[in-house]
């Protein structure tokens, strides 16, 4: 009778009896053998700093062009921030050396203008495990929320909870601003979304050992922890900060007194006050000056003007524009777009003030009737007009979003 080689099962006592040529499994052999080599594959698969060829700042940041636009004063700092993460994590340190400590950096910019993808963008290219995270969703330990520490559970996750690899890896802090304090004055409640985040936050960003809960969820006294080192992990914080430009204009008013003052206010441009934040902004602005010290590369992100938007829907490799020729490509649709009709989407986006992400919406309400009609319809080619593309949108809700 026939049986499994591995375990000795007969044919009747197993699901199914996978034949050889000199022998037989069963399935659950079969997904036994699997998970070893799943489990092997994760070790051999584990992150390697020794064979990395480290890219020079120069080529990160042409990396990051190809995928975003713009923003060359933040790329140039993300690519420097990078690769001297990477020298940190090669440096042999001895007694005698100097021990090069890392620069967290903290991105500011409106919603829209690029913060999480230039962060995905390098996630793309980077040897090390990368995780992205929000802070909105973080409360002090006890509350209902997330606990600080998940945002190591997140980057030991995408190391295989290989503790070594996640030690030098790199964590992008979404949504920093949310956690700002809600007010000057001091409550008698707890704000623990908020400065109570902050706090908790210090020992993460400064470098500690951290326990960890390996699958993340409260801590409990029967769960195993996991020891992480933060010393060695690079963290980005990106926030849209909204309505920090008062604040920025409070401090360069307040500086000018005088004629020659009075001279250089003139050559301050009032349409991108970003360009002028300084830590002193983010302090006033309800972040605590503990953890702005420990931020120390401050940075921002250019608001999008037309021409930049134009160049966002056609220029980069996994453009919008390029996303449905794509799309349509795949039911052999030749898709096509009129200049004008793009120079119209990108009006709406201005006119809709929601940056970059907005691109997609409105040509997600444009394109929604010829993605549905088309594919049944046998089209052969498709062409996007200005008066087709105002048509659709005046049919759409998003029509309705219009600045007042």
């Amino acid at each position: 009778m026939d049986k499994c080689s591995f375990c000795g099962r007969e044919k009747r006592d197993v699901n199914l009896l996978i034949a050889g040529i000199d022998g037989h499994i069963c399935d659950r052999c079969a997904e036994q053998a699997h998970a070893i080599l799943l489990e092997e594959m994760k070790k051999e698969g584990s992150f390697d700093l020794s064979g990395i060829q480290l890219m020079k700042p120069r080529e990160i940041k042409e990396f990051l062009d190809q995928y975003v636009i713009g923003q060359d004063s933040a790329k140039k700092i993300l690519a420097v921030a990078v690769y001297n993460h990477y020298k940190r994590l090669g440096q042999q340190v001895r007694d005698d050396e100097t021990e090069i400590e890392k620069s967290n950096i903290i991105l500011v910019g409106e919603t829209g203008t690029g913060k999480t993808l230039l962060a995905r963008t390098i996630a793309r290219m980077l040897h090390v495990p990368f995780t992205i995270v929000d802070a909105t969703v973080l409360t002090e330990a006890g509350y209902v929320g997330e606990d600080i520490e998940s945002l190591l559970t997140r980057l030991l996750q995408v190391a295989d909870y290989n503790v070594e690899a996640a030690e030098r890896g790199i964590v992008f802090i979404d949504e920093i601003d949310k956690i700002a304090r809600k007010g000057d004055n001091p409550s008698i409640t707890r704000d623990v979304s908020g400065e109570g985040v902050q706090q908790g936050l210090l020992k993460l960003l400064e470098g500690s050992v951290v326990n960890v809960p390996p699958q993340g969820g409260r801590k409990h006294p029967e769960q195993k922890m996991i020891a992480v080192n933060t010393k060695n992990i690079l963290f980005i914080c990106g926030g849209a900060f909204d309505g920090i430009e008062r604040k920025i204009a409070q401090r360069l008013n307040t500086r000018v007194i005088g004629y020659s003052a009075a001279q250089a206010a003139d050559r301050i441009e009032r349409e991108n006050l970003l360009q002028y934040i300084a830590p002193q902004d983010l302090k006033a602005f309800g972040m605590i000056p503990e953890i702005i010290g420990r931020l120390p590369v401050l940075t921002y992100l250019d608001p999008l003007d037309r021409d930049t938007l134009r160049k966002i829907l056609t220029d980069p490799k996994n453009s919008i524009i390029k996303q449905y020729v794509k799309l349509f490509e795949l039911d052999h649709i030749q898709l096509e777009f009129d200049e004008e009709a793009l120079w119209y989407i990108v009006d709406k986006a201005v006119e809709f003030k929601l940056g970059a992400r907005g691109l997609r919406s409105i040509c997600e309400s444009i394109m929604m009737d010829a993605m549905f009609h088309s594919p049944s319809q046998g089209t052969q080619s498709l062409r996007i007009t200005r008066d087709y593309a105002s048509e659709m949108l005046e049919r759409s809700h998003l029509n309705r979003l219009k600045a007042g």
